[in-house]
């Protein structure tokens, strides 16, 4: 048997995008969306007070490791190699999975993801399925699509409970509601979560044990349960879980029937590659030693846990992602939200600015190498610029994911695609090729040169005297630019070294 993973298609816009490629397109740029944010001072509070938090935990356990950057460069390796053979090792997976009883799926896209997935659920008769907490079930708008089937859709994380029951979005990969505090959590539950004492204080012990109360019917009645995976491990066909509450524990053995949808993208090739994985992802995701609970299931074990288990493998942009050289490493993202904790944009804009289910800097590329770039004015072709290209995320990714190199590379694409398809250029654009042309022959360079000292005389503290003119003013207004020296490089070569040949 042979597994043909397909080919990049076009990106996918319009009405047919909803359902196609699920949740990973907003309806405005980030530069529109990211204004809103930024004048929402509770929000920025929420967000500046958790993600400095984590940072903390992150940098004093990660500093307890010695061998901390050989972990990483060995994460990074074990990664290259599976997106190196990814073909044969899902096949692998594939074969070890319905050895062991199992019963494996292919999609293509999200609206094939949530047709195999709504079919089993309907096939089991149910209702409402309990779910782990997944990324790829967001990306893929899985809820929605079961609400519309008829399947009520309980998750069972803490903070993805919050968003669900508050009718929001996730603003985060790891803490989905850390742009909420904790008043605003107690009404959400006042309001939202049945039977509820009307006491209910805002204390974090109170608000987890109201959860608790709800869940554990939910747990005791369920029969389908839906599930993400971390890893999957090629050579045996087993998948892994890894979560803080237990409630992914509660999900994975107690329904009669468990369904994990999984990007293909998780494979890795043998059970000794977790060794590295289950040390780097807790230490970069919630500055812990461990996590609390790691569950690994393989197929069906007779009168233990589920009696049938279905896995879907799904694509959704994935093979696009692989065939750019440098974007493939992007797929070697561990879902750690590391990155997202460490950016100056993502701290003060919040994960909702991004439109797509994977915002930071991750997201930045991840989306648009998922979706692809239109050179129009498509939400996601601004992601690649919502960045100061400080270089924090690489420096603190598990993966060493070189995420401002794919950024710039990104933003050249989406340059070369707008150029392609519009016939006047950017005011950037001939900006650019205006400072091309006169860097390019030193007389005129040189020209240049003693222009822009001429500058000097028109700067106060940091600003211009007069106002300048679009395109201009965008950079003026929230930028101070520092005063030109009096005295440029080539006229100090020239005075202290005398006139070059």
């Amino acid at each position: 048997m042979t597994t043909f993973l397909g080919m990049p298609g076009v990106p996918v816009r319009g009405p047919a995008a909803d359902t196609a490629v699920g949740q990973l397109t907003g309806d405005r740029p980030f530069p529109a969306a990211a204004r809103d944010s930024l004048a929402d001072t509770q929000l920025r509070r929420n967000l500046a007070h958790a993600t400095s938090t984590i940072r903390a935990k992150r940098a004093d356990v990660v500093a307890e490791v010695p061998d901390w950057e050989a972990l990483r460069t060995a994460g990074s390796a074990i990664k290259a190699d599976a997106m190196s053979r990814l073909p044969e090792l899902l096949e692998l997976l594939e074969t070890n999975v319905v050895a062991r009883g199992g019963t494996v799926h292919w999609a293509r896209d999200a609206a094939e993801a949530n047709r195999i997935v709504t079919d089993l659920v309907r096939a089991t008769g149910a209702d409402e399925v309990v779910k782990v907490k997944s990324m790829v079930t967001q990306e893929i708008g899985l809820n929605e699509a079961l609400e519309a089937a008829g399947v009520i859709a309980h998750e069972t994380d803490l903070a993805e409970l919050i968003v669900q029951l508050g009718h929001d979005k996730p603003s985060h990969i790891l803490v989905p509601a850390i742009h909420r505090g904790r008043a605003e959590i107690r009404e959400i539950f006042a309001r939202e979560m049945p039977g509820v004492d009307p006491a209910l204080t805002d204390e974090p012990a109170v608000l987890a044990a109201a959860a608790r109360t709800h869940l554990r019917e939910v747990f005791l009645r369920a029969k389908v349960a839906v599930s993400g995976a971390n890893f999957a491990v090629a050579e045996t066909g087993t998948l892994t879980v890894v979560e803080s509450e237990g409630n992914g524990r509660m999900c994975l053995t107690l329904p009669e029937t468990l369904i994990t949808v999984m990007g293909i993208e998780k494979v890795v090739p043998s059970w000794r590659d977790l060794e590295v994985f289950l040390q780097l992802l807790p230490r970069s995701s919630t500055g812990e030693r461990m996590n609390p609970y790691t569950s690994t299931w393989t197929g069906v074990t007779p009168g233990d846990g589920p009696q049938e288990f279905h896995l879907v493998l799904l694509d959704n942009g994935r093979t696009r992602a692989l065939a750019d050289e440098l974007g493939r490493t992007a797929l070697h993202c561990i879902r750690c939200s590391a990155c997202l904790n460490v950016c100056p944009v993502y701290e003060r804009t919040g994960g909702h600015a991004y439109g797509s289910v994977y915002p930071g800097p991750i997201g930045a590329i991840l989306t648009p190498l998922l979706t692809g770039l239109t050179g129009g004015d498509d939400p996601n072709d601004s992601l690649p610029y919502a960045s100061t290209l400080c270089g924090a995320c690489y420096d603190v990714c598990p993966v060493k994911i070189n995420i401002p190199e794919i950024l710039v590379q990104l933003r050249a694409e989406h340059t070369e695609a707008h150029a392609a398809t519009h016939r006047l250029p950017t005011p950037e654009a001939a900006a650019m090729k205006a400072v091309a042309w006169s860097m390019a022959d030193p007389a005129r360079f040189a020209r240049a040169g003693r222009a822009a000292a001429l500058a000097r005389h028109g700067i106060r503290r940091g600003k211009p005297l007069l106002p300048l003119p679009p395109p201009l003013n965008g950079w003026t207004a929230s930028r101070d630019a520092p005063r030109p020296p009096a005295e440029s490089f080539r006229d100090w070569w020239t005075r202290t070294r005398g006139p070059s040949s």
